[in-house]
């Protein structure tokens, strides 16, 4: 088959997208790389960082929050995207407006509502002492805890959805035909509602996990500066220290950590959907 035959035209639809991506997000990238690498400190800012006890510091601060936000997702959004996969009429449609309506909300105004909730005289400080699991009122502001709890919050329909999208493809007849043949509602979760939404889940981790790792705003406002991450670093560097090698360097580092996050996913979902 000739060249011509195989060029289907349509692609040509996607081309303002490129053009767009390319000029606002690809030429960017391309600036911040080269000044990393080329700037004055070249390769011997990424030594100096990678050798600072501080910088390990962050980036397992960085690590570790954004994979306790995405299992928190993970935890409450797959039970969530089954029900909605299950679910028909009003409560479907009932569901999905409040999935997707949370955000029409800026980010900056749920993390100052977040504020207000995990404060020392919040509702979670009143819920918990009210049902004796605190023995007096205690803060989560300004704590790991309470940026989990509050980037979840944020995240979490970036997780319900991909699921929710291959749940809702899976037949739910398989279940009922593995309950036929005897088998437990445990078996039927680990053995075939489970694997079928694998791609699913990989995809939600991918999303939330990347976003996660990247969020700024969520961790200044919840935190503050004593929990310093990449993303957070690189803010600091650029507008308070002024010292833009050092946010090339930890922007580029905060880079690669993203695209590899994608890259792994995009492959282990290829995968995943071939199996099954």
């Amino acid at each position: 088959m000739s060249a011509a035959r195989r060029f289907d035209p349509i692609v040509l639809l996607a081309l303002p997208a490129v053009v767009y991506l390319i000029v606002v997000y690809g030429l960017p990238l391309l600036f911040l790389l080269g000044r990393s690498l080329l700037g004055p400190g070249g390769l011997e800012a990424f030594a100096g960082f990678f050798a600072d006890p501080f910088s390990w510091t962050v980036l397992g601060n960085t690590l570790r929050s954004a994979a306790l936000v995405t299992l928190l997702c993970l935890v409450i959004g797959y039970p969530t995207a089954l029900v909605l996969a299950r679910a028909v009429g009003f409560v479907q449609a009932a569901i999905l407006v409040a999935i997707i309506l949370p955000l029409s909300v800026g980010v900056v105004v749920k993390a100052f509502a977040w504020q207000i909730v995990l404060r020392r005289d919040g509702v979670v400080s009143q819920i918990m002492t009210g049902i004796g699991l605190w023995s007096e009122p205690q803060r989560l502001l300004f704590t790991e805890a309470g940026l989990v709890i509050g980037a979840a919050n944020i995240f979490v329909p970036f997780m319900i959805l991909p699921i929710y999208s291959v749940l809702k493809l899976v037949d739910p007849r398989l279940g009922e035909a593995a309950a036929t043949l005897g088998a437990s509602p445990l078996y039927r979760f680990f053995y075939v509602a489970l694997p079928l939404s694998l791609p699913g889940i990989v995809t939600g981790i991918a999303f939330v996990y990347s976003m996660a790792v990247s969020m700024y705003v969520v961790p200044s406002l919840l935190i503050g500066d004593r929990f310093q991450t990449l993303a957070t670093l690189t803010g600091r560097s650029f507008l308070f220290m002024r010292n833009a090698q050092l946010g090339a360097t930890t922007a580029t580092v905060l880079l690669v950590l993203a695209v590899a996050i994608v890259v792994g996913s995009a492959w282990l979902s290829r995968r995943l959907g071939g199996a099954s």
